[in-house]
């Protein structure tokens, strides 16, 4: 079953993207717009809902392949859908291809299949000799592709492609390759195969009834047909039904829903139909991420709704592949529908992804959803984190992005944090960090005060760490504790000179901004928040240097010192909702950010443990060696993992359930807990 999103979505190495003429300005300061732009967003807005009513498919060449070689019922003779055929002969691109004209470079192997499908059309009504011959030129060009694991590879490409690859021959097809490369190639789809039969019935079954056009006669086709819908199809799937109907030609219901497919698209099919149940859920979860889900809560409202009555039911729509079961699971959760059990079909669902079918997209979707785990005995869930994580770990590229803007650059060089030697030069990555977790372009303030904290806690931290003298922290501490008296500030040395003044300006100028958003004055908070952090560094250089051993309180002044308070906090007043004195100060609130900041303690000393050991550090893992009876380190390892991850779960619990949140910066703590809390541990 080759893949292609909905028209209306772009596909971007695995994602959906929603396509909107709608712009977006990424400007720190909203002003007035004319009238002819308020139009134009309105149009744009218009445009973006009328997508939840309608949405339209791009056609598969693939997919249009396959249903072109069913014959007619009355003649094996004679295609079945002759303007299929038509559309194969009049759509080959310049290059000897079929599929899409404007295509990654990473995406030769859906372009190989499409190719291949599509002389195997053309070769089985012997037609379109000059079109077949430029495709196998294609093919033969670009065959080493096949073998290529860089490539991305269409769900079940090392099956259905040798699949074909074998046929081709059968019917006296000539590649003009090498013997070794052919074999090479028909190797995978044993290789492949393997894995799948060692799986659950559940899960093999579904799996193979999934890529059914790349098993062939190896199919067991009275078993494919157990997962006809109602609707005629295999799995709403073109190809996956014109592969039946070639093989159980009298089944009147494939071949209805193909005739009321073509007779939607015309000539040619969509890789999947109808699919309008995740496109929909595609559209909320793009909205959602693009910031702009508000103007749009009613039209998402109703797909929750009925997502939500499809989930109860167990319904086909919503549980016929991994990437909508999934994607319905975590919006669902995410909003607050309640109860969501996984069990019976919706687990087979879920599960299908340990059935080998290794697709990025599907393992992004399972990962994201399996980590809303909010009670320690779903182990089911905790199961799929398990091995998606494992997948998409093995999956990650060492490329990163090197770019930043110049006006952020030229603040921190003004500041002449760049002159410091001691320090680690994270500035892209915490404006990266920032900008991933708080997206909207009306963030721009508390974005910008989440990068700028970021840079300067990990300055602050190296200053403590190995960049000053008893004498030159104690002279910050000082300075800091003076911070808003009119005592004109005296430094022992450049370096304190520096990061104080560095940290003056940063902080007084977030302070004046979160007192203009809510409407008060919140310096004390501000302040207090850096000066609580500065004392927990001081407390830790003391313990280091002393060579004390602390029990696991420990903890108590690790978590501030982690250093999430400073960029976190005052950002939560640059988000939009008033936060009172009562909310800052009360229960609920400190507990939220003491949970999120031990979670990111506890992992961040998983990570660094045995280079701080050689540094004669303080680090969870060490002290739970001395005080839990752990015997290797692997067990005192395991056990702060588990103790960040029932931290974790209890954060999640209380964030998902809104247990305890009142009116306080809850957004915040969930925009952490999604992305922010993995980009700063990455920072440390």
């Amino acid at each position: 079953m080759s893949l292609s999103p909905p028209s209306n979505l772009l596909r971007r190495h695995g994602r959906f993207h929603v396509k909107s003429s709608a712009v977006v300005r990424n400007e720190p300061r909203m002003m007035a717009a004319p009238a002819s732009s308020i139009s134009s967003i309105e149009d744009g807005k218009e445009r973006i809902r009328n997508m939840f009513d309608k949405v339209e498919l791009s056609v598969s060449a693939y997919d249009t392949a396959w249903v072109a070689m069913v014959p007619s019922p009355s003649s094996q003779e004679t295609p079945c859908f002759p303007g299929t055929v038509d559309w194969i002969l009049s759509s080959q691109l310049p290059d000897g291809s079929w599929g899409l004209p404007f295509r990654h470079p990473l995406l030769i192997k859906d372009t190989l299949s499409a190719t291949l499908a599509c002389v195997l059309a053309l070769k089985r009504w012997q037609v379109g000799e000059d079109q077949m011959t430029k495709g196998l030129d294609f093919i033969r060009s670009n065959f080493a592709s096949a073998m290529d694991e860089e490539q991305h590879s269409p769900v079940g490409f090392d099956v259905i492609f040798p699949t074909m690859i074998d046929h081709a021959m059968n019917l006296d097809v000539n590649f003009h390759l090498p013997k070794e490369d052919v074999e090479a190639i028909l190797k995978k789809k044993d290789f492949e195969l393997e894995p799948i039969k060692c799986k659950s019935t559940c899960v093999r079954n579904h799996c193979l009834a999934f890529i059914a056009e790349g098993l062939g006669d190896l199919q067991d086709w009275e078993l494919a047909m157990t997962y006809q819908r109602k609707n005629g199809s295999i799995l709403n799937s073109p190809s996956a039904t014109a592969a039946a109907l070639l093989h159980i030609h009298d089944d009147s219901s494939c071949h209805s829903y193909l005739c009321s497919v073509l007779q939607r698209f015309g000539n040619a099919v969509p890789m999947l139909y109808p699919s309008n149940t995740y496109a929909r859920l595609c559209i909320v979860d793009k909205l959602q991420r693009l910031g702009i889900d508000r103007h749009f809560t009613v039209n998402i409202r109703n797909v929750l709704d009925e997502a939500f009555r499809l989930w109860i039911q167990g319904h086909e729509d919503l549980f016929s592949d991994i990437a909508t079961s999934a994607l319905a699971f975590r919006l669902l959760r995410f909003l607050g529908y309640e109860p969501l059990e996984i069990f019976g079909e919706q687990e087979c669902a879920f599960d299908r992804f340990g059935g080998h079918l290794k697709d990025i997209n599907d393992a992004l979707e399972l990962f994201k959803a399996s980590e809303l785990v909010i009670d320690g005995d779903d182990l089911f869930l905790q199961k799929q984190n398990s091995w998606s994580r494992s997948f998409l770990t093995q999956q990650l590229d060492d490329s990163a992005m090197v770019l930043l803007s110049l006006l952020f650059k030229r603040r921190y060089w003004d500041n002449k944090l760049d002159q410091l030697s001691f320090s680690r030069q994270k500035l892209s990555y915490c404006y990266f960090a920032a900008a991933s977790t708080i997206f909207s372009p009306e963030l721009a303030d508390a974005r910008l005060s989440w990068a700028k904290n970021g840079i300067l806690t990990t300055v602050v931290d190296d200053f403590f760490d190995v960049g000053s003298s008893v004498e030159e922290q104690l002279d910050l501490i000082q300075l800091v504790e003076r911070w808003n008296t009119k005592d004109e500030a005296t430094c022992c040395s450049e370096k304190v000179e520096m990061v104080f003044s560095a940290l003056h300006r940063t902080v007084s100028e977030i302070r004046d901004q979160a007192c203009r958003y809510q409407d008060r004055n919140v310096a004390l908070h501000v302040y207090g928040v850096w000066h609580r952090l500065i004392k927990s560094m001081w407390r830790e250089a003391e313990m280091s240097r002393e060579n004390s051993v602390p029990t696991m309180e420990y903890l108590e002044n690790a978590y501030i010192s982690f250093a999430l308070g400073p960029i976190v906090l005052p950002a939560l007043y640059l988000l939009g909702p008033k936060l009172s004195e009562e909310a800052i100060t009360s229960e609920g609130y400190n507990n939220l950010y003491k949970l999120m900041s031990t979670c990111g303690r506890l992992l961040n000393d998983v990570r660094g443990f045995e280079r701080e050991a050689k540094e004669g550090k303080l680090n969870a893992v060490s002290l739970h060696m001395s005080h839990s009876g752990a015997d290797t380190i692997e067990e005192a390892v395991e056990g702060i993992k588990n103790m960040a991850v029932t931290k974790r779960r209890e954060l999640l619990r209380i964030v998902l359930q809104r247990e305890d949140c009142g009116s306080m910066g809850l957004q915040g703590f969930v925009l952490v807990d999604e992305q922010g809390l993995a980009s700063i541990l990455r920072r440390r």
